[in-house]
C-alpha cells in the first residue's frame, strides 16, 4: 500500500460528501471576501505603504519581539490601539489566528473554567485545546444556558476564574452577541469577558471601534480585533489591562516564539485605524449596501436581518450548495459555498459578505442571478 493512501482515502470521502476543499483565485464580483471597507487594495493604503518604505521603514521584523524583532511601529500601533479602543493597554500578533491561540491557551489558568458560545471561531478551541483550564460550550446566545453552567461550576466547588467567549458579530450568520447582557453577567459571577471583534471592527461603532465600543473601559474585559478585514491589512490586536499585557508577552508562546510581525504591517494597520476613524463615510456607505441588500435579498436569507454584511443563504445539502456557488461563479460573482464542519451538518450555505468593493447594482444582479440559480437547481 502507498504511504499516501490514507491521505487518498480521506480526501476521496471528503469529496464525495461534496466537502472536498480547493483554491480557486477570485472568479468575479466580490462577494466572499472580508475586506468590507474596501481597503485591502485601497491607493490610501498603497500610497501610505511606498511613503514608508521610501522613508527607510523595515519590511521584515528580523527576529522575536523579545529578541531584536521589537519596533517603534509596533509600539506605536499598540499605544494608539489601546487609546482609540478605550483599554488600558494592546498588544500586536501576527494574524487573529495567533492572537486567538495565545489568548486561550495563555489566559486561562488550570482550575479556571471557559464558557464558550457554540458557534464561536475555531481559532478558539485551538487555543482551548493548548489551555490548562476544562472549557464547556453555552448555546449559541443563550443567555439562560450560559448563567445555568456557571452556577453549576460554583455549586460543584469551583473556585477558578470563569472566562466567557464569546464573538461580537459571528461570521457565518451575521448576528450579534448581547453583550451589554453579557456583561452584565460577567460583572454579577465576577467573570471576565472575551469578545472576538474580527468581524465587527471598522464596520460598526464610532470611529469604527466595533460593537464592544459602548462599553467602556472595564478591566474584566478582554477585546480582540483583526486587522485583515475591514481594516485592509493583517494580524491580530488584542486589547486588555495592563497586567494580562505583560503577562502574555510572559507566557503566550505564540508571541514569545515568532517573529514579530513586519514594521510595514504595523504601520499600515496603525494608518488604517486613523482612516476609518477620519472618513465615516465609509461605514456609511457599507450601511446603505446593507439596506440594500436586506430589501433584495431578504427572502432568501431571512435570517439575515440583523442589520450586518454577511448574508447566510442557507441551502442544507453540501452538493447542492457547491453547485450554486459554481453557477453563480460562472455568472461572474465570487460567491462561496460554506460546508461542514465550518458549520453544523445540514446547513451548508453560501455566505454573501458585503464591501465596498462592489457596487449597489451588482448587489441587485446578485440578487437576480441568485434567485435564478435557485430555480435552476430546484428544476434539476
Amino acid at each position: 500500500m502507498s504511504r499516501f493512501e490514507p491521505f487518498h482515502q480521506q480526501l476521496k470521502a471528503l469529496d464525495r460528501a461534496g466537502r472536498k476543499r480547493a483554491l480557486v483565485l477570485p472568479p468575479g464580483k466580490d462577494f466572499s471576501s472580508n475586506d468590507y471597507l474596501g481597503l485591502a487594495r485601497s491607493p490610501y493604503l498603497q500610497k501610505i505603504a511606498h511613503a514608508a518604505l521610501d522613508n527607510g521603514i523595515a519590511h521584515g521584523a528580523g527576529g522575536s519581539r523579545l529578541l531584536g524583532g521589537n519596533h517603534p511601529e509596533h509600539e506605536a500601533l499598540e499605544a494608539y490601539a489601546a487609546v482609540h479602543f478605550d483599554a488600558e493597554a494592546g498588544l500586536f500578533f501576527s494574524t487573529g489566528y495567533a492572537a486567538n491561540l495565545a489568548l486561550f491557551s495563555t489566559l486561562p489558568q488550570m482550575d479556571d473554567l471557559v464558557l464558550y458560545d457554540a458557534l464561536i471561531h475555531a481559532s478558539s478551541h485551538d487555543g482551548m485545546k493548548l489551555g490548562r483550564a476544562e472549557s464547556q460550550c453555552f448555546r449559541h446566545n443563550d443567555l439562560n444556558d450560559l448563567t445555568d453552567r456557571l452556577a453549576a461550576y460554583r455549586r460543584a466547588g469551583g473556585t477558578g476564574t470563569v472566562w466567557i467567549a464569546v464573538e461580537s458579530l459571528y461570521s457565518m450568520d451575521g448576528d450579534q452577541a448581547p453583550l451589554a447582557a453579557l456583561v452584565d453577567i460577567a460583572d454579577a459571577h465576577d467573570a471576565m469577558l472575551i469578545i472576538d471583534e474580527a468581524h465587527a471592527v471598522g464596520v460598526f461603532g464610532e470611529g469604527g471601534v466595533g460593537l464592544s465600543g459602548a462599553l467602556g473601559q472595564q478591566d474584566n474585559i478582554i477585546v480582540l480585533r483583526t486587522c485583515g478585514k475591514a481594516l485592509g491589512v493583517e494580524g491580530g490586536l488584542i486589547t486588555m489591562p495592563m497586567v494580562l499585557r505583560d503577562f502574555f508577552i510572559n507566557r503566550a508562546r505564540t508571541f514569545i516564539f515568532s517573529t514579530a510581525p513586519s514594521p510595514l504591517t504595523a504601520h499600515l494597520v496603525h494608518k488604517a485605524i486613523e482612516y476609518i476613524a477620519q472618513y465615516p463615510e465609509l461605514q456609511t456607505r457599507l450601511h446603505d449596501h446593507i439596506e440594500v441588500a436586506e430589501q433584495l435579498l431578504g427572502s432568501l436569507c431571512p435570517a439575515s436581518r440583523s442589520g450586518s454584511q454577511i448574508f447566510p443563504v442557507i441551502i442544507g445539502e453540501d452538493k447542492t450548495a457547491v453547485q450554486i456557488a459554481a453557477d453563480l461563479q460562472q455568472a461572474g460573482f465570487d460567491v462561496r459555498a460554506i460546508r461542514p464542519p465550518t458549520v453544523p451538518a445540514g446547513t451548508a450555505r453560501l455566505r454573501l459578505s458585503l464591501s465596498l468593493n462592489v457596487s449597489q447594482d451588482d448587489i441587485a444582479a446578485l440578487a437576480d442571478a441568485l434567485t435564478d440559480a435557485q430555480k435552476m437547481e430546484h428544476r434539476a
